[in-house]
């Protein structure tokens, strides 16, 4: 869990978004719940954790091409 938390600030942090806001796009989910992870009041499925990493892998960060 601890690792999943730690990928998902980074790559919100790399494409500018809030991990609430990735969360919502990557699995539909309610207000509240990443505040709930972190927290330990709540844990995500096998299949979240999956669908939440798959969305990551199929929407990477845009990175600044060099000049």
């Amino acid at each position: 869990m601890e690792q999943l938390i730690l990928d998902l600030s980074a790559y919100a942090e790399a494409t500018g978004r809030s991990p609430q806001a990735v969360l919502r796009s990557a699995i539909n989910a309610k207000w509240g719940t990443w505040d709930a992870w972190r927290a330990g009041r709540s844990s995500p499925t096998l299949s979240s954790v999956d669908r939440v990493r798959r969305y990551m892998a199929a929407h990477p960060p845009l990175r600044e091409e060099a000049a």
